[in-house]
């Protein structure tokens, strides 16, 4: 399901969008909205490299799943911030469940 929106920007913005959908044949509504995908996928990483986002936080900001986040991670060169320890211990935690 999609809705509609209607977005104020910059001239300069709106030139550039119009400019990236013209140049990848495609119209301006669809060249939004994959800006948009790839800006979500951006702040994901940041906060996840800031700290301030896990990655399953980051990968639902994303609207990845956890794996798709971690192979952007990767064609990123993002490094895991999860410590051996927290490691040892999601590794310990899940034979208790299984």
């Amino acid at each position: 399901m999609q809705r509609t929106l209607s977005v104020r920007m910059d001239v300069e913005d709106y030139e550039f969008v119009k400019k990236h959908a013209k140049e990848s044949k495609e119209e301006i509504s669809k060249a939004v909205r994959e800006l948009v995908d790839l800006g979500r996928v951006m702040l994901a990483i940041e906060s996840y490299k800031k700290g301030t986002a896990s990655i399953g936080k980051a990968a639902e900001l994303a609207g990845l799943s956890i794996s798709e986040m971690m192979e952007t991670f990767s064609k990123f060169g993002i490094k895991s911030n999860v410590e051996y320890d927290d490691y040892l211990k999601s590794i310990e935690n899940l034979r208790k469940t299984w």
